[in-house]
């Protein structure tokens, strides 16, 4: 089984966030960037059927040189290859053409890609990529299982979960559920050392027109400040409540 998992670059949440340019252009100077967590586990979720079933992963990110860092460290979870098209990803239909020009010359099995981002939080490549390939798609994966090239899946939706049977090729956005957090792979030093001297396949960007652009970039309003009232004086915090609060 060939395995093709989408991931991208977000900021670590631990991050200091900046805008530059009047507030137009994001500030990635000192930025840590990481594997997006729902692209992880799906990631996982590969590395899991590679051990089991001898599966095949690749891994694919649109993105500059500053990513390969994230490229290196899913081959030490377990990646066979790497691939990077070198773009900057300006918005999901522009990552969903790069992304589908690369897939559609490869014939894989299982697509996996991230529910949505942490960053913007767009949550449309997965079904653009359908739509591009021609291949079914579920959406918010939080179980699958692969059997004679038939997939068992649940997912989540509104008030509860639904399960699917679907044969391959197929595409999955995947999220937390997948795979538990306390099932993510740690790089051990044997994938470290083969990190380092494997290879990434460098593609050129396709020429696809960008769909949006950024205008401006608002940075949430601050909280007020956290006004502390003595544990043994409750009235006074039953009044601000009221008055002040109308919580209550």
């Amino acid at each position: 089984m060939k395995i093709a998992v989408c991931i991208s670059a977000v900021p670590d949440t631990t991050s200091k966030i900046n805008f530059v340019e009047n507030n137009t252009v994001f500030d990635r100077e000192g930025v840590q960037f990481v594997i997006n967590p729902n692209d992880e586990f799906g990631l996982t979720r590969a590395v899991w059927f590679k051990e089991k079933n001898q599966a095949e992963i690749t891994v694919i990110n649109v993105g500059l040189s500053d990513t390969e860092a994230i490229l290196r460290k899913a081959i030490a979870i377990g990646a066979d290859h790497a691939v990077r098209i070198n773009a900057n990803p300006t918005d999901s239909a522009y990552v969903a053409g790069q992304l589908g020009s690369y897939l559609k010359q490869h014939n894989f099995d299982l697509i996996i890609t991230g529910k949505e981002s942490i960053d913007f939080n767009g949550g449309m490549v997965h079904g653009m990529l359908a739509e591009m390939l021609n291949i079914e798609v579920v959406h918010a994966c939080t179980s699958l299982e692969i059997e004679n090239n038939k997939a068992e899946i649940a997912r989540e939706i509104d008030g509860g979960t639904e399960h699917l049977s679907c044969d391959l090729p197929l595409i999955i956005s995947g999220q937390k559920g997948l795979v538990e957090e306390s099932d993510l792979k740690i790089p051990n030093m044997r994938g470290i050392m083969t990190a380092r001297k494997k290879v990434i396949e460098v593609i050129e960007a396709e020429d696809i027109d960008c769909k949006t652009a950024d205008t401006a970039f608002e940075k949430p309003s601050k909280k007020a400040e956290v006004e502390l009232i003595d544990a043994e004086n409750l009235d006074e915090l039953i009044q601000k409540l009221h008055k002040e609060a109308k919580v209550i």
